[in-house]
């Protein structure tokens, strides 16, 4: 089995398929390298794909010590997958808590991102609701360490921002639940306990967004609340982002609606590549109709 080795000595699983310019998957917080199965079959016709496991993930290491897990380490590991790949520069393509892990990915290794995709990203990262999130991520841990993964997958049978996925493909949306309950117990609540309940708004890097002048694609569906503001707020501050929304679509975007994901991903990895995605006028921002 493939597995790149951390400086901190965790195993991390990963598989690739295709030849091309790279692009490197970076799954969420309820899914793991199979999330991205069908954004692997179709970009390895054209790309160099790479899907892996974060740690404490199906696949990975899964370390019993929560201080080996957070938002640092989920960054620093994507950038040890290109590392370990010979890898110089990818497509960074990442889905909410793996979307947080991209963002600032970009904000860190700049030099190593051909482009940043941030799928549903956002969720609990506005000002007025943060805390609330990360004391709400601390609880869902202590459930997770008492209950299990299968148990936390069955809640979100009945979420509101998986609903939409649930009626559209049963079958698939099953898959979903099923892939999420296997994950070990240990990985997903230090997950949520040290990555989820510790980090750090998106706000509070105004700044460094505004000076990112990375060609980036923001995704959101229409029906994930969590997250409209938060990804309407990069489009705002990132100079070179673009926004597009799915209709009655919710957060797991990429496997909800895969061709219409696919479409717009490649579309905008088409015009990264060609020089064509560029950063907005300046003048646009008060511009007028008439």
């Amino acid at each position: 089995m493939p597995h790149a080795t951390t400086p901190d000595g965790v195993k991390l699983y990963f598989e690739e398929a295709g030849s091309g310019s790279p692009i490197l998957f970076v799954h969420e917080y309820s899914g793991d390298w199979r999330s991205w199965e069908p954004q692997m079959r179709f970009f390895a016709r054209r790309h160099r794909c790479i899907t892996y496991s974060f740690r404490g993930y199906p696949g990975s290491d899964v370390p019993a010590d929560g201080a080996k897990y957070g938002q640092q380490p989920a960054v620093d590991d994507a950038r040890h997958m290109l590392d370990h790949l010979g890898i110089a520069q990818a497509h960074i393509v990442g889905l909410s808590q793996g979307a947080f892990a991209t963002a600032h990915f970009g904000r860190l290794y700049a030099d190593r991102a051909l482009s940043l995709t941030l799928a549903g990203v956002g969720s609990g990262a506005d000002r007025e609701g943060h805390e609330q999130f990360k004391k709400d991520a601390q609880t869902t841990a202590e459930r997770i360490r008492q209950h299990g993964m299968a148990n936390y997958a069955q809640g979100l049978t009945t979420n509101p921002t998986r609903s939409r996925f649930k009626q559209k493909d049963p079958r698939g949306f099953a898959e979903f639940v099923k892939h999420l309950s296997e994950h070990p117990d240990i990985g997903a609540a230090n997950t949520m306990a040290n990555y989820q309940g510790k980090r750090p708004s998106l706000y509070d890097f105004e700044a460094e967004w505004r000076k990112l002048d990375l060609p980036t694609l923001i995704i959101c569906g229409d029906e994930d609340d969590p997250c409209l503001q938060p990804s309407l707020y990069l489009k705002r501050v990132m100079p070179n982002a673009g926004l597009a929304m799915f209709a009655k679509t919710g957060h797991t975007v990429n496997i909800e609606e895969p061709d219409a994901f696919n479409r717009e991903l490649a579309a905008f990895i088409g015009l990264v590549e060609a020089g064509k995605w560029t950063p907005r006028q300046a003048a646009a921002k008060d511009a007028s109709l008439i």
